[in-house]
């Protein structure tokens, strides 16, 4: 039995933490187990899961309690459990600092993948990213990356166009996806959205994912189309914000709350289109499986343009005025059909979960 230690923040329903389970699914686990060494004191959304499916949640010092004693908690946990393999899944260039402990206790294979296109957290901490930029340069024996652009913010232009950098899609599997009219019945009635119009929008609430500006999109729409809902999927610390934003606004009877959900494939089967005006992204999830299910997009241009892999994606500047994402938005309204079966178009541009799970073994275990 061959096991990687996989080291994250938590295991709770973010998008590095979707791809890693869509790993984890989807690989021969009588031969191979993902291990989760976390920082976060709570229990996570995939907990159960992974421990059902034969892997171990790991409990290690935070970096916020201190640099040093989160480098030797990390070098501790390889070197007592014998771990070869490590993977560090992280949007910041410090967090290599836990792949150099993992190969002080021993591991041989380091691998690090760039989570997103840029790093949250203000102004120093993207300070300090720029700073410790050579230690993801340098320090995996692995790089990976969703898209191109998450991996030249993490790994630099140049190691990315020398191919010292893998792109590993965020891949589904497409069958999950299948538009399905009797689904779409179920979650309209299930969360009362009637006949009207629905947009949908999934994701954490957080400053990145441009919660407000949504929100604001959203009641230049309502106001022009009343029949209008919106689903929000999620959830986050600033939730409490758009729910004072929404009820001052007048909006409180037209958008759904569900919290965090696990039957995304079928929500989208319930929307109409899919509004994600975040300021950044590595490869949005929920951008690609949204597009599985035949759903209409209307996104930010700051997303990466490898997000549109079936032409249902439509591209607009977070500087345009509110008005002008909703007309982009209001043109699926006046459009809504038959939506298509997108099977063989993923598995042309490999983005069906076998393909990818297969490359993910050979960079892990190969």
């Amino acid at each position: 039995m061959k096991r990687v230690l996989c080291i994250v923040g938590s295991m709770n329903a973010g998008g590095a933490e979707t791809f890693l389970m869509k790993m984890y699914r989807n690989i021969d686990r009588n031969e191979y187990q993902m291990d989760f060494c976390v920082s976060a004191g709570e229990k996570g959304v995939y907990d159960d899961e992974i421990i059902a499916m034969g892997g171990r949640i790991i409990h290690t010092v935070p970096k916020s309690k201190g640099l040093y004693k989160s480098f030797v908690g990390i070098k501790n946990i390889v070197r007592d459990n014998r771990y070869k393999n490590v993977l560090r899944v992280s949007q910041h260039s410090l967090s290599a600092l836990e792949l150099l402990a993992a190969r002080i206790g021993g591991a041989k294979n380091v691998v690090y993948r760039s989570s997103n296109s840029q790093t949250g957290g203000g102004k120093v901490n993207q300070i300090l990213h720029k700073i410790f930029m050579f230690l993801p340069m340098y320090v995996p024996t692995k790089r990976i990356a969703p898209s191109t652009e998450a991996a030249e913010f993490m790994f630099g232009k140049r190691l990315t166009k020398h191919g010292k950098v893998k792109i590993l899609h965020n891949a589904l599997a497409v069958e999950n996806y299948i538009y399905d009219t009797a689904v779409h019945e179920n979650i309209r009635k299930e969360l009362n959205l009637g006949d009207g119009f629905v947009i949908g929008h999934i994701g954490r609430f957080s400053a990145q994912k441009n919660h407000k500006r949504l929100i604001e999109i959203f009641k230049y729409i309502s106001d022009r189309l009343p029949n209008a809902k919106l689903v929000l999927v999620g959830k986050g610390e600033l939730q409490a914000n758009v729910e004072t934003q929404v009820e001052n606004l007048g909006l409180k009877e037209k958008v759904i709350f569900t919290g965090v959900r696990k039957d995304v494939p079928e929500l989208l089967m319930g929307m109409d289109a899919l509004l994600f005006p975040s300021f950044f992204e590595g490869m949005p999830n929920v951008v690609i499986e949204a597009q599985a299910t035949g759903l209409p997009c209307v996104i930010s241009d700051s997303i990466t343009r490898e997000a549109d892999i079936t032409g249902l994606v439509q591209y607009i500047s977070l500087n345009e005025p509110d008005s002008a994402w909703a007309e982009k938005t209001l043109e699926i309204a006046d459009s809504v059909g038959e939506r298509r079966d997108m099977t063989e178009c993923f598995k042309k541009n490999r983005y069906d979960i076998e393909s990818v799970a297969d490359e993910f073994i050979k960079l892990i275990f190969g």
